[in-house]
């Protein structure tokens, strides 16, 4: 697992108190507090989400940000690999992740408490995953944790709604959900449903090694569907019945349906062009080392294609053959029956 904001958190045998579960502390000299969240994957609905078909999402929960806050004398000092320093004087990169820190205080009612706030995340970045979103539930978390306050899952939609509105400008929400989310859902139009899931699942996330952009990819289609709508209408129809479908074939844990899903649906999205020459080849590479289907996730022109394993011992052989089809990195994820 490939850690991007290795910043080494204290081990809890090295606080000055301890952390309840459930968001009580402990009275302590130095109040700490914790808090974390996954990265997700979309297996269907990328794009077609955005003209109101649902999405079906994954957790990921073998990438992970954490965050630890605590007490500090002034001031709000943040510690990770982007930047360390005074909040004040972080780059724009650090808007989200500041935004987040604001609206948690603010939600637990301290809005000038000075803090350190150290960032651990295995989540890469700009790939599609989740990354600015699980970075930021994990701040709201840990400040909560930290104030010994509640937070009901409105609220921790609704501060990382704010953060996700900084890096991302008008989001659908999707991410929002799938991080703080512990199975697969349905969203549609901002509504969730958590899916059954029949047989255990085995995925392979491989990298491009190049960063994606959603803005631009959704303003592609956006610009293609106005030169040809009739056409992207079609394909962007098409993805959204696979996504509907495929809740039958969750339930039911029909790998090889999924797999024939997931391949059909990548066909569609180079269609609709926002795949990729170093997509394409990965998903290519993940069907010769004999995946039951592979397909891009997320915005696509980068970042990660996500493959079906056949068991979770051909997971391991499909990593190893996608990083010597070129990927730099492979992760292996699973999702259990629920």
């Amino acid at each position: 697992m490939t850690t991007t904001l290795p910043i080494r958190l204290p081990h809890d045998g090295e606080t000055a108190g301890s952390i309840h579960a459930q968001g009580l502390r402990t009275s302590t000299t130095s109040l700490r507090g914790e808090g974390s969240a996954h990265a997700k994957a979309i297996l269907f609905g990328e794009h077609a989400v955005v003209y109101g078909a649902p999405a079906i999402t994954i957790p990921i929960h073998e990438l992970e940000a954490k965050v630890r806050v605590e007490s500090a004398p002034s001031g709000v000092r943040i510690e990770s690999e982007l930047f360390s320093g005074d909040a004040a004087v972080a780059p724009a990169n650090l808007l989200p992740v500041i935004t987040a820190i604001n609206a948690a205080l603010a939600h637990v009612k301290a809005p000038n408490a000075a803090l350190r706030v150290q960032i651990l995340s295995a989540i890469p970045h700009s790939r599609g995953l989740g990354s600015s979103a699980a970075v930021a539930a994990a701040v709201a978390r840990a400040i909560s944790n930290w104030a010994g306050a509640r937070l009901e899952t409105a609220a921790l939609y609704d501060i990382v709604q704010q953060a996700e509105r900084v890096a991302h400008g008008n989001p659908s929400g999707l991410d929002s959900r799938a991080v703080t989310a512990e199975g697969t859902i349905r969203f549609d139009f901002g509504a969730v449903s958590p899916l059954h899931i029949g047989a255990p699942l085995n995925f392979v996330l491989a990298d491009t090694g190049i960063a994606g952009s959603t803005a631009e990819a959704v303003g592609g289609v956006r610009s293609r569907r106005d030169l040809d709508p009739a056409r992207m209408d079609s394909l962007i129809a098409r993805l959204a019945e696979i996504a509907e479908g495929s809740v039958a074939d969750l339930a039911n844990g029909d790998r090889p349906a999924i797999g024939a899903r997931m391949q059909e649906a990548h066909e569609l999205l180079n269609h609709v062009g926002v795949s990729s020459s170093a997509l394409n080849a990965l998903v290519d590479t993940a069907h010769s080392a004999g995946a039951l289907g592979a397909k891009l996730t997320g915005g696509g022109l980068g970042g990660c294609i996500i493959a079906l394993a056949q068991s979770a011992e051909h997971a391991e052989q499909l990593a190893v053959a996608l990083r010597a089809g070129g990927a730099p990195r492979s992760w292996t994820a699973m999702v259990p029956v629920a």
